[in-house]
């Protein structure tokens, strides 16, 4: 979804792809239609438009979810002020882990079986910092019998491969664990916590369980977190990281937050980065966020996926946004 587009046209494109969510997908059609509501929405900041922002700061304030349209309505129509600086004071900092069961196998390409240095781009409280921690059952095939990929020790995470991604999958050690976000979450904050569990869809239970559990996690090892712009501090980050061991930067659905002109200087920093041998870049964006990565791979009109996973700037696999499914080109 592009965050810079007009309000009708990210609401519509995150229709498209909300279906997992009868409630949110409904929620943005009914946006779409109603000129009121895309008014107030288009009344705010263009970076807090966003579909997930607004939906989850309406359920901060009480609209059940699911439930129908009218309540989302009527509380945005109504609101006296209170949703609108929830929307303004918050950011949908979405700590996905289940994308770690689609980012494994590009860490563990880069690895090469040598323990890393994982540092984590727009990180919010860092529970995706964690790839050791899990376990893994990738089911392989297109066909009646899938072959199951296992890995790891922890608790499960699940995920359907299309693809040639057959026999082990080595999970890397992680000697340090880190990140840079321009407001850090602290995984003792209860507060904040609630936000994040908020910002989960809401028929998506096993996501909201699966986030108690890496909050958990994340409380009894808190990983180093650096509050910055990640285009002025990453340079100095990947210096302190590679102290420890070599240095894998990743990013999940963030730097669709930056504006068109600094998605091309991040993509610049990178390149560099890797270029001069200072670190492997694992990056899982929307399909239009990195254009230049994207280009690299097969044509994603054939299968629309939610994101573009990419090594060292090139096309590895697409994936689903919630890390469920993915191709696996390798």
């Amino acid at each position: 979804m592009e965050l810079w587009a007009e309000v009708a046209d990210q609401y519509a494109d995150f229709a498209s792809y909300a279906g997992d969510s009868p409630c949110f997908e409904a929620w943005a059609r009914g946006v779409v239609e109603d000129p009121d509501v895309l008014a107030w929405i288009g009344g705010l900041p263009q970076i807090k438009q966003q579909p997930n922002l607004v939906f989850a700061a309406a359920r901060w304030h009480g609209v059940p979810a699911p439930g129908p349209y009218a309540g989302l309505r009527d509380a945005l129509l109504g609101d006296d002020g209170s949703i609108r600086a929830t929307i303004l004071a918050r950011a949908t900092q979405t700590n996905e882990v289940g994308r770690l069961a689609t980012l494994v196998p590009a860490f563990a390409r880069v690895a090469r079986g040598r323990p890393v240095a994982l540092l984590e781009v727009g990180a919010s409280a860092g529970l995706c910092l964690y790839p050791d921690r899990w376990s893994y059952a990738w089911s392989v095939g297109e066909g009646e019998v899938d072959e199951v990929v296992e890995a790891g020790v922890g608790p499960r995470l699940s995920c359907r491969v299309k693809g040639d991604l057959t026999g082990p999958v080595g999970i890397p050690s992680v000697a340090w664990r880190g990140g840079i976000d321009l407001n850090p979450l602290d995984v003792t904050d209860e507060d904040e916590m609630g936000w994040l569990t908020t910002l989960v869809w809401p028929e998506h239970d096993d996501r909201r369980e699966r986030l108690v559990t890496a909050i958990e996690m994340a409380r009894t090892d808190p990983p180093e977190l650096v509050r910055g712009d990640l285009l002025e501090e990453l340079p100095a980050l990947v210096e302190r990281a590679a102290a420890h061991a070599p240095v894998v930067v990743f990013h999940s659905a963030v730097i669709a937050y930056l504006e068109p002109d600094d998605r091309e200087r991040f993509h610049d920093l990178m390149t560099g980065l890797v270029a001069e041998g200072r670190c492997h870049w694992v990056s899982n964006e929307g399909k239009r966020v990195l254009p230049r990565v994207t280009a690299t791979g097969p044509d994603v009109a054939a299968e629309r996926p939610t994101f573009v996973l990419g090594v060292d700037g090139q096309v590895v696999a697409w994936t689903h946004g919630h890390g469920r499914s993915m191709r696996w080109f390798g």
